[in-house]
């Protein structure tokens, strides 16, 4: 009976501190600071010269940093397999980057389709691709300041819609599960998440650019 008794003050104490780990602010932050990341990886691969120093990028912990380099492994490996998704969303969104209301409206109503029939891994690296994209065209067309719109709307999107998904998964950590060993390489189940993000996408694509016309 006593030995009962620790195990479940054990348990009461591990799951405690479990749920402390797990705040509401602490999953924002860092869903922002991976944003950050994912942003300062895609102006660097077009060429764009930032540093981490000119969007305030954060350091992270050991453990976000591996949940960024899987973040970014599957993002390359969805551009790789649709590249004309992601380049040039804002002409194919048909919008200003000159007005950040705009670009953040959009990422928010693009990021509201991809997980209009529910939330996958696989949606929400689409998701961080679109930001990326985003941030690219805003920095090409003169205007990084609106990189920290798009991180904050990154934030209120997860903040409002995926807070409690997350939570249910035990963290960001989760995401690295979609990956083999060391070398990264995609399991099946990511790839008919992106499949899925793809078709979500191009149907919001479609809704924006009718809805301008």
């Amino acid at each position: 009976m006593d030995v009962l008794r620790r195990s479940t003050v054990f348990a009461a104490e591990v799951l405690d501190v479990f749920d402390r780990s797990l705040t509401e602010k602490e999953l924002v932050s860092q869903s922002k600071a991976l944003c950050r990341d994912f942003i300062l990886s895609r102006l660097n691969q077009n060429g764009l010269g930032w540093s981490k120093t000119e969007i305030n990028f954060s350091p992270s912990n050991a453990t976000l940093a591996d949940v960024s380099m899987v973040l970014l492994c599957l993002g390359d490996e969805l551009e790789c397999i649709q590249p004309n998704l992601y380049r040039n969303v804002a002409r194919q969104l048909n919008i200003s980057v000159a007005m950040e209301n705009m670009v953040s409206d959009a990422f928010i109503g693009v990021a509201t389709e991809i997980f209009s029939t529910g939330i996958t891994w696989g949606k929400v690296v689409s998701m961080y691709a679109v930001a990326g994209a985003l941030a690219v065209d805003c920095v090409r067309h003169g205007h990084p300041t609106t990189i920290h719109i798009l991180v904050d709307s990154m934030g209120q999107f997860v903040r409002k819609f995926l807070v409690q998904w997350l939570k249910r998964r035990g963290g960001w950590a989760e995401i690295t599960k979609c990956v083999v060993k060391k070398d990264l390489l995609p399991e099946q189940p990511w790839v008919s998440s992106v499949v899925e993000s793809f078709k979500y996408f191009l149907t919001t694509m479609y809704v924006y650019v009718m809805k301008e016309q």
